[in-house]
C-alpha cells in the first residue's frame, strides 16, 4: 500500500464520519502522514472512534503510520 492510499482510506472513514469534516495532510516522509482534521465538537468522539482501529492496522499491515489529530473547528485559536 503507498502512503497516498492510506490517506485516502482514513480520510474516508473521516468522511463517514462526519461528512463536513475539513482534512488538511501533510507527508511527513514516505511512510508517515498527520492528518488535521477541523469538525464540530459534537463529532470530534466519533472521528477519534472511526479511526482508531484502522491507524494501528495501518501500522501494524502495512507499515504506514497515519496520525489523526481532531480539533474543533469553532474553537478560538490559542494564543501563545
Amino acid at each position: 500500500m503507498s502512503l497516498d492510499d492510506a490517506i485516502k482510506q482514513m480520510s474516508d472513514k473521516i468522511k463517514d464520519a462526519c461528512a463536513i469534516a475539513e482534512i488538511k495532510t501533510v507527508k511527513m516522509s514516505d511512510e508517515e502522514a498527520r492528518l488535521s482534521v477541523y469538525a464540530p465538537a459534537g463529532d470530534i468522539q466519533k472521528i477519534k472512534d472511526a479511526t482508531f482501529l484502522p491507524a494501528i492496522e495501518l501500522l501494524n499491515s502495512d507499515g504506514m503510520d497515519i496520525q489523526v489529530f481532531v480539533y474543533d473547528k469553532d474553537a478560538p485559536p490559542l494564543k501563545g
